[in-house]
């Protein structure tokens, strides 16, 4: 038999010679695949071209396999079900099952705000493994479309149609100071915030934060005498130093401030800075990918204002047992 090139190969022949020789018959056959008879036998007769080989022939009312029909079935079958059965998987996700591992994108600090109760709600109804990573942001839509993440959480950001997107919540900033601070207190207005020396969270090494490019746009500016990368460590030099930090309304009364004995503070009236819209960013590629879709049902659900969240109690749980 000659080789085959299998680029060239229509799927539905398969399909109809696995019919052909489980049913023996053409008209068994159709009626099982719901084809025409002629249908069935212009498909039989372009096998019969592709393999080089009558493959059945009629003996009374009966379509009999020739050697190479027989040598052939069971991996065509074979090859069949797996298919049908990847299918059906992709098709029929159950994140109670599913084996799989999902890496989110986030930029410095987010993963103390959302990922406990995310995590959390994974663990009771899910399998599936979660990955975090921090990215340069001007690597976002190669990421996503190279697979090294699934999805990314951050704010607006350009990106070209091939990177999906919807926003998921909006985050408003307050200030955190020590108890016993000598200048910062209720009623902290902008210039007094202005004399301070502050701390600055990002997962970038260098560049301008929103704060920051709309206070110089107004010929403003503020000192910033620490950049690092997690606000559990910025609020603990925050409770033994003089500086402050500005962090997402969210983090400060549950995660971050209580242990250290921090005062939150609102922010300025006056400080230009508007709430912080956070996007979910996922390729194209992926946007009918079950679990892609479920993770970011699940963060829909999770970044829900913090009031919600924070009023929201639950019995302990141990959370779904997975297959090792």
């Amino acid at each position: 038999m000659k080789a085959i090139n299998t680029a060239k190969i229509d799927l539905n022949l398969l399909v109809v010679f696995e019919a052909i020789y489980t049913e023996g018959s053409v008209t068994r056959a159709s009626a099982r695949l719901n084809l025409t008879q002629p249908a069935i036998s212009h498909a039989l007769g372009r096998l019969r071209v592709l393999f080089g080989d009558p493959l059945f022939t009629r003996q009374s009312h009966a379509m009999v396999p020739t050697p190479m029909a027989r040598s052939i079935v069971e991996p065509i079958a074979t090859a069949l079900r797996a298919l049908d059965g990847t299918l059906s998987r992709a098709f029929s996700f159950d994140p109670g099952k599913a084996q799989r591992t999902l890496t989110l994108g986030l930029p410095g600090g987010e993963e103390s705000s959302f990922l406990p109760p995310l995590m959390k709600r994974m663990l009771e109804t899910s399998c599936i493994d979660l990955v975090t990573v921090s990215y340069d942001r001007v690597q976002l839509e190669s990421r996503l479309a190279s697979g090294k993440m699934d999805l990314a959480l951050d704010i607006l950001l350009p990106h070209s149609t091939q990177v999906l997107h919807q926003p998921l919540a909006t985050e408003q900033r307050v200030v955190l100071a020590r108890r016993d601070h000598p200048v910062v207190g209720p009623g902290l207005d902008l210039e007094t915030y202005l004399t301070q020396q502050h701390i600055h969270v990002s997962s970038a090494r260098q560049g301008d934060n929103l704060l920051d490019t709309e206070l110089s746009r107004l010929g403003m500016q503020r000192r910033i005498r620490l950049r690092c990368q997690d606000y559990l460590a910025a609020c603990r030099i925050v409770a033994e130093t003089d500086l402050i930090l500005t962090m997402p309304a969210e983090l400060a009364p549950e995660y971050l401030s209580t242990p250290y004995g921090n005062q939150v503070l609102p922010s300025p009236a006056d400080l230009p800075l508007p709430d912080m819209e956070l996007y979910l960013y996922w390729h194209g590629s992926a946007d009918g990918d079950p679990a892609n879709r479920w993770l970011r049902e699940q963060m829909a659900q999770v970044l829900k204002p913090a009031v919600t969240t924070a009023k929201a109690t639950r019995s302990p749980s141990r959370g779904r047992r997975c297959a090792a």
